[in-house]
């Protein structure tokens, strides 16, 4: 492995020539620093004066578990020259520093992606891209929008969408195998956060669901994650989202979500734009976070779309992609002195990214036609006067006639030839404490968000007690009977109606399950499993305290049996209700979606439930078979009003008596057997369960499948690369 210290030195040297003062090249339109006191005239790159920094080398022992940094002269930093902020304590020379290893290499050569119809002209989202990324550093891939950033980012963590073709070959420590679970951290660009819950208690159930063990090693890594991303200080504050005002900047929140994947202490950290909607100030302590994460011995890759010179200046290595092609791999500072050996000097007080994207992005020439005129009469705006295809082409020509690019195919060599440790699993938590975990975490946030939980349950106090107020004083008499029926068809079909408020909460919870099972933490029947224990305590908060707000108001059966048969029936209803609302949340994945869908449902089983024209007199074909038995409003509202009749009788004059069935005939159809009810029951709990079992299936299909296409995907590939 010394072998590759020597190859790594000497790649150090040809790409940081760059910054030498023997191989610069003169130029007087390279200008990009001024010194102090010099406003007026332009300082050239040449005149730049000396810094301090210091770089550190990776010098990979043989057989052994430690990785040794070594201080050598490092390039420039872009962020001290700049604003001469960020300090790095100075390091005696010859100092060793020993620390435990906590990345791994990971090398990618001739990567193609093709995913059909992504592109206009090609289906080439990725064109034979090479680099590498080594423990202690971050390596960050660059380019515009629909360069090809996330889908490179995805292919070397093996996450590529199934309907995506990989040709190449990834390499960790020296072997082309997968990354296992628990050896590697993948951040997407927009995670869903649980904003009721505490920095700490967040990632402590991130902990619970990700780690086998003991809960008291957990809460140290905890530790450890918080102190990692600066979260000391926010570490009791709740996240904030949906039903709060106020919670962690969009910096703070960007900061847990990787957190999140810490708690694993990956060896590997994959993050799709860090700097995704953040200012100036949260940007640059996010990358000085994550600078300070890499110096632990972490790998990092990220991508990026743009940054400040502040920023630029703390990345290790650079790939710069336009649509697809890699225009340069290697140091930053490497990165600018290839832009101006092909012609485009970064002007000075200009940031290098913009540059960067000024010159590779295809965008700008639509831009500079429509302000032709302007530009005429007020000059160019931009240093790089050329058709943006022609400066790719310039600029990938360049690059690949480079010895930078020669130095990267000889780096991978080094890398791949030998085979170093291979990453191994460090063990999931079992799915009955996963369970357990995902129950309690729902409950905790069931009794802190009052908008989704708690105004529903008082929603349905008020609905309840104005409909038992309307139907209040009827009476025990024969007459009263069609009303009684259309007070419990109300009861049930407003009050199922009104459940659908809980939609947002419901697409919440699929979301966060989403992103958990995504990254292995979660799976669907923990899920389901989960919500269901924790859906039964609240459904049932709202059925027995409804029910009995209608109960009394309307004045029904006063029996302590019959009212404990109502309460579990409207429960039951509920619970049913929620399957459904589960099923159309999955399928539509989009709230509006599903509220105009779960509308339109409610609203035709409400119309073949028997109450509006009689279960015997709809329509045969689509009203009665099969519409009026697949509603639950029919079984729901049937038994209920068994369990208020059928006991009963009512007199007709002074002799004649009927029982309840008789006296319901011309209402609404039920059966005349006493234990219909139950009946009822056991169909409506039957179809609580039936709907969830769809569920299951519907997102196991869904995962399977993907799996599927990704295992399939994987064995072309090993047969491709073994051939």
């Amino acid at each position: 492995m010394e072998e590759i210290q020597s190859q790594s030195d000497n790649y150090r040297s040809s790409s940081s020539s760059a910054s030498s003062p023997a191989s610069r090249v003169p130029s007087s339109n390279f200008f990009y620093l001024r010194k102090p006191g010099s406003i007026r005239q332009p300082i050239s790159f040449e005149d730049s004066p000396e810094w301090e920094d210091t770089d550190t080398d990776l010098r990979i022992e043989e057989g052994g578990d430690s990785i040794n940094a070594a201080t050598t002269p490092a390039s420039p930093s872009l962020s001290k020259i700049n604003s001469g902020s960020l300090p790095s304590p100075r390091v005696p020379e010859g100092v060793v520093i020993p620390r435990k290893i906590a990345g791994a290499s990971v090398a990618w050569k001739d990567l193609t992606i093709t995913i059909k119809g992504k592109r206009k002209y090609s289906d080439k989202v990725i064109k034979s891209s090479t680099g590498y990324a080594l423990p202690g550093t971050m390596t960050v891939i660059m380019g515009p929008a629909k360069s090809g950033k996330s889908t490179l980012l995805r292919a070397i963590a093996g996450r590529l969408h199934p309907s995506a073709r990989m040709y190449g070959e990834v390499f960790v420590n020296g072997a082309k195998s997968h990354m296992p679970y628990g050896s590697y951290g993948y951040v997407e660009r927009e995670t869903t956060l649980i904003g009721s819950l505490t920095v700490r208690e967040f990632l402590s159930y991130s902990a619970l669901l990700q780690l086998p063990g003991f809960l008291c090693q957990k809460k140290s890594v905890v530790e450890d994650a918080i102190h990692a991303m600066s979260l000391d200080d926010h570490a009791n504050k709740l996240i904030g989202g949906h039903c709060y005002m106020k919670g962690l900047p969009s910096g703070e929140r960007r900061l847990v979500s990787i957190a999140r994947e810490l708690v694993m202490r990956p060896r590997i950290l994959f993050i799709d734009e860090p700097l995704y909607h953040l200012d100036c100030v949260a940007a640059l302590l996010m990358m000085v976070t994550l600078k300070r994460l890499a110096s632990t011995g972490c790998t990092l890759i990220v991508t990026i779309y743009q940054s400040s010179t502040e920023v630029f200046g703390l990345f290790d290595r650079i790939c710069l992609l336009s649509n697809g092609n890699t225009l340069f791999f290697g140091e930053t500072l490497a990165c600018l002195q290839h832009f101006s050996n092909a012609g485009f000097p970064c002007p000075i007080m200009q940031s290098p990214s913009d540059h960067f994207l000024r010159a590779i992005n295809t965008d700008f020439d639509r831009i500079i036609a429509m302000c032709k005129n302007w530009q005429d009469d007020n000059g160019d705006f931009s240093s790089v006067n050329m058709d943006t295809a022609v400066a790719i082409r310039t600029l990938e020509a360049t690059y690949k006639s480079s010895a930078d690019a020669a130095a990267v195919e000889t780096m991978i060599l080094k890398l791949t030839e030998k085979e170093g440790p291979a990453l191994k699993s460090k063990g999931k938590a079992n799915n009955a404490t996963r369970i357990a975990v995902l129950t309690w975490r729902s409950l905790l946030v069931v009794s802190r968000e009052w908008k989704y939980y708690w105004l529903h349950l008082i929603l349905y106090m008020l609905l309840t007690l104005c409909i038992g107020t309307v139907f209040s004083g009827l009476g025990h008499s024969l007459s009263s009977v069609a009303t009684r029926v259309a007070a419990i068809f109300v009861f049930v079909s407003f009050c199922s109606l009104l459940s659908i408020a809980r939609v947002p909460a419901l697409m919440k919870e699929i979301k966060i399950y989403t992103c958990e099972e995504s990254n292995e933490h979660s799976s669907t029947i923990v899920f389901l499993l989960a919500q269901l224990l924790s859906s039964i305590p609240f459904l049932f908060l709202i059925a027995i305290s409804s029910s009995l707000v209608f109960y009394f108001l309307v004045r029904l059966q006063d029996q302590f049996s019959l009212l404990m048969y109502f309460v579990l029936n409207f429960f039951m209803t509920l619970l049913v209700n929620e399957g459904i609302m589960l099923i159309v949340a999955a399928l539509w994945q989009d709230v509006l979606g599903s509220l105009l869908t779960l509308l339109c449902i409610h609203v035709v089983m409400m119309l073949s439930a028997g109450y509006f024209r009689m279960r015997n007199a709809l329509p045969g074909p689509v009203w009665m078979y099969p519409m009026s038995y697949i509603a639950f409003h029919t079984y729901s509202i049937q038994g209920l009003l068994e369990n208020e009749y059928l006991e009963n009788s009512f007199a007709v004059g002074q002799v004649r008596t009927i029982s309840g069935f008789q006296a319901l005939q011309n209402v609404y159809n039920i059966s005349a057997e006493y234990n219909s009810k139950w009946k009822n029951l056991l169909v409506l709990f039957v179809m609580a369960m039936g709907y969830r079992i769809i569920v299951l299936v519907l997102l196991f299909l869904l995962g399977s499948r993907k799996m599927w296409l990704l295992k399939r995907f994987k064995c072309n590939r090993d047969t491709t690369d073994t051939s």
